[in-house]
C-alpha cells in the first residue's frame, strides 16, 4: 500500500460562508514554547481534491431562527474577567496589533480545505450549544432490557468563531451522552471544561494556537512567539494545561476520562440524572507528569490500564507506561525511536503491547521552511516494536518493519504461540500523509491483517475483505471484553463518501465476510460502539451497536440501536438537539455509574 507521491500544502481563499457560523466573538492564537508539543499531537481530518463530493459538506443551518450566538456556552455562564495591571494592559494592547498585522498577512493567501472554516465546521461538523438533560425521550421501537447505563461519545466543538485556519480536530472537547434507564432515555451534551477553554472564556476568545490549522510555516512561528510574548507577561498561563480533551474517552477506576494526546486527561462525572460536569484535570494523585495517547487500552482481565505518551520536542521521544486497576502507576519505560513520531494508538495482547513507529513524524524545522511540521518521510522504514506488558526498560523491544504501512487506528492484536506470531488488526492509510495535507490522491483505508513474526524477525500483510468489497473502514472496535485476545469479529465505520459515514461493517476477520448496515437515506453518523449484552456470553457478537446518526435532509439526529448479532434495527432514540460528527465514544454500566469516584 505504498504511496506513490507525497500531499503537498494547496491553498484557496477563505469562504465567505464561514462569518454563518453561530458566533460573534473574536478568536486569537499564540503560544509558549513550552506549548509547541501539545499543540502538534492531534491528528487532522483529510479532504480529497479528488471528488467533490467527498469534499463538500452542507451550509451550515442555524439551531434556531434566533439571532447568532456570542458564544457557544449557557446563557447563565459569567466568567470573570482577568485582572491586569497598567503593564499587562500595555503588553496586550501592543501585542494585539501584533496579532492583527498577522491575522491580516495570513488572509491575504487562501486556505486550503485542511484549514479552511468554511469546509471544517460547516453541515453537521459545525458547533452546538451545550444541552441541559432531556428526559423521556420519544423512541422507536424497543430499547433491549440489557442496556442500563450511559453510552457517551467524544468530539470537536469549537467555543468561539475561527477568524482564520482552523481545522476540525482543532475544536474544544465536548461529551454527548444519552443514559438508559429501565426502557427511559435521557440526553445532555457538555464542554469539557480544559483550563484552556476557561482561560479563552474568561478572556472572551480564542488565545491559544490551533495545532493543526495555524502552526504551519513562518505565520505558525510567528504564532508561537506571541503565545510566548504572552505567558512571559501572565497575560495566559500554558501551565495548567494547554488540550482540548476532544478525542478519546475511557472509563477506568472509577473514572470517566477525556482525551486527546496533547495534555494529561481531564475527569468527568456523570451526574445522578444523566448530565456532565468537569471535575478536574487528572493526574492520577500527582503520579503522570506528561501527556498521554488519546487510545490507552484497558485489560479486560488484570483491569490494568495501558498507555504511550509522546513528545515532539526533545527525548525521550516516546514513553510507556501503565496503571494498576487501583490507579498506581508504573515507572515510565522509555523507548528509543529515532525521530518524534506521530502515535495515535497502539495495541495490546495478553503478554505484551505493540507499538507502531510508522513514517509520519514531527520535523519543527519545516515550519522555518515555510511548511507544516507534520511531514510524511518517505526514506523512513515503518516498524512495529513489541514489548513485554511488564518490562521495566526497552532493552527486550523487537522491531519488525512493516515497510509501507500507516495504521491510524489498531482494533486489536493477540498471540499465535504455534507460529511465534503476533497478529494485528488495522486499516491501513495511503497516501500516509493524506491526513494532514490535501493532494489529488485518493484516500483509502484498507482493512488489513498484518503478522510479526518474533522468531524470524519478518512481516507480512494482508488486505481482509476482497478486492470487490473493498470500502474505507475507520473507527470502530472489537468486543471489547476480548481486547488482546483474538476476535473474529470488528465493527468498523464504513467511511464513504469520505469523510462522512454512511454506516458500519461487521467484518469476519477470518473469511473476510463483510455485512452492512447503513444509517438510511440522507443519514451519516459516526463511530460504532459494540456493548456486549452479557459479558459472561461465549458469543462473541451477543450485544448491540450504538451509533449516533444525523439526518441532514430532515436536520435531526438520533441513536441508533442495532443487534450485533442480526444486525438489524432495535431502536431509535429521537434526540432534542443535533449531534455533531465526532470522535470516540465509550459505555458506562449502571453499577459502575453507582461507583464513580
Amino acid at each position: 500500500m505504498a504511496a506513490s507521491t507525497s500531499c503537498t500544502n494547496s491553498w484557496i481563499k477563505p469562504k465567505s460562508s464561514t462569518s454563518s457560523l453561530p458566533f460573534t466573538t473574536t478568536r486569537r492564537n499564540n503560544l509558549n514554547t513550552n506549548y509547541i508539543k501539545c499543540s502538534l499531537q492531534t491528528p487532522t481530518l483529510r479532504f480529497s481534491n479528488q471528488s467533490a463530493a467527498a469534499a463538500t459538506v452542507p451550509a451550515y443551518k442555524p439551531l434556531s431562527p434566533a439571532a447568532p450566538l456570542q458564544r457557544v456556552i449557557k446563557k447563565t455562564d459569567s466568567p470573570s474577567k482577568p485582572q491586569w495591571n497598567i503593564i499587562q494592559k500595555a503588553a496586550a494592547m501592543a501585542l494585539d496589533a501584533v496579532e492583527k498585522a498577522l491575522k491580516h498577512h495570513e488572509l491575504q493567501h487562501p486556505l486550503p480545505k485542511t484549514t479552511d472554516p468554511g469546509v471544517q465546521i460547516s453541515g453537521n461538523f459545525s458547533p452546538v450549544p451545550e444541552q441541559p438533560v432531556r428526559h423521556r425521550l420519544p423512541v422507536v421501537g424497543k430499547i433491549p432490557d440489557s442496556i442500563q447505563g450511559v453510552y457517551v461519545r467524544n468530539g470537536a466543538n469549537p467555543l468561539f468563531e475561527p477568524e482564520a485556519g482552523h481545522h476540525f480536530f482543532d475544536g474544544d472537547g465536548m461529551i454527548h451522552a444519552v443514559k438508559f434507564d429501565g426502557g427511559d432515555a435521557s440526553y445532555a451534551c457538555r464542554f469539557t471544561e480544559t483550563e484552556r477553554l476557561t482561560q479563552e472564556r474568561a478572556l472572551g476568545r480564542s488565545i491559544f494556537p490551533k495545532a493543526i490549522g495555524e502552526l504551519h510555516g513562518h505565520s505558525g512561528v510567528a504564532r508561537l512567539l506571541l503565545f510566548y510574548a504572552r505567558g512571559l507577561f501572565d497575560l495566559v498561563d500554558h501551565r495548567r494545561g494547554c488540550g482540548v480533551a476532544n478525542a478519546g474517552v475511557v472509563y477506568f477506576n472509577n473514572r470517566l476520562l477525556a482525551m486527546s494526546e496533547d495534555d494529561l486527561p481531564y475527569h468527568v462525572r456523570v451526574t445522578g440524572n444523566g448530565d456532565l460536569e468537569t471535575v478536574e484535570r487528572y493526574d492520577f494523585d500527582g503520579q503522570l507528569d506528561s501527556t498521554m495517547i488519546a487510545h490507552p487500552k484497558v485489560d479486560p482481565d488484570s483491569g490494568e490500564l495501558f498507555a504511550l505518551s509522546y513528545d515532539v520536542i526533545k527525548k525521550p521521544y516516546l514513553k510507556y507506561f501503565r496503571f494498576s486497576k487501583n490507579g498506581e502507576k508504573s515507572n515510565d519505560v522509555e523507548i528509543l525511536v529515532s525521530d518524534p513520531t506521530m502515535m495515535h494508538d497502539f495495541a495490546i495482547t495478553e503478554n505484551f503491547v505493540i507499538v507502531p513507529d510508522q513514517q509520519v513524524v514531527f520535523k519543527l524545522s519545516e515550519m522555518i521552511r515555510g511548511g507544516s511540521p507534520v511531514v510524511y518521510d518517505k526514506n523512513k522504514i515503518a516498524q512495529f516494536g513489541v514489548l513485554s506488558k511488564y518490562a521495566e526498560d526497552a532493552s527486550g523491544m523487537k522491531w519488525v518493519e512493516v515497510p509501507d504501512c500507516f495504521c491510524f487506528h489498531l482494533w486489536n492484536a493477540w498471540e499465535e504461540p504455534e507460529t511465534d506470531e503476533i497478529v494485528v488488526i488495522g486499516s491501513c492509510m495511503t497516501p500516509p500523509d493524506s491526513i494532514f495535507n490535501e493532494c489529488d490522491e485518493g484516500l483509502e483505508s484498507v482493512l488489513s491483517e498484518i503478522r510479526l513474526n518474533l522468531k524470524t524477525g519478518k512481516s507480512t500483510r494482508r488486505p481482509i475483505l476482497s478486492a470487490g468489497d473493498q470500502v474505507n473502514l475507520e473507527a470502530g472496535m472489537v468486543n471489547r471484553n476480548k481486547l488482546g485476545r483474538k476476535t473474529r469479529y470488528a465493527y468498523l465505520a464504513i467511511a464513504e463518501p469520505w469523510p462522512k459515514v454512511s454506516g458500519f461493517a461487521k467484518v469476519d476477520l477470518i473469511t473476510g465476510e463483510t455485512k452492512k448496515f447503513l444509517y438510511g437515506e440522507n443519514k451519516y453518523g459516526g463511530e460504532p460502539l459494540f456493548l456486549p449484552r452479557d459479558p459472561n456470553s461465549e458469543a462473541e457478537d451477543d450485544g448491540y451497536i450504538l451509533a449516533f446518526a444525523h439526518d441532514e435532509a430532515a436536520w435531526k439526529s438520533e441513536l441508533q440501536i442495532v443487534n450485533a448479532a442480526t444486525m438489524e434495527l432495535e431502536a431509535t432514540v429521537q434526540l432534542p438537539s443535533r449531534v455533531p460528527y465526532g470522535f470516540h465514544g465509550t459505555f458506562i454500566g449502571a453499577k459502575e455509574l453507582a461507583g464513580q469516584a
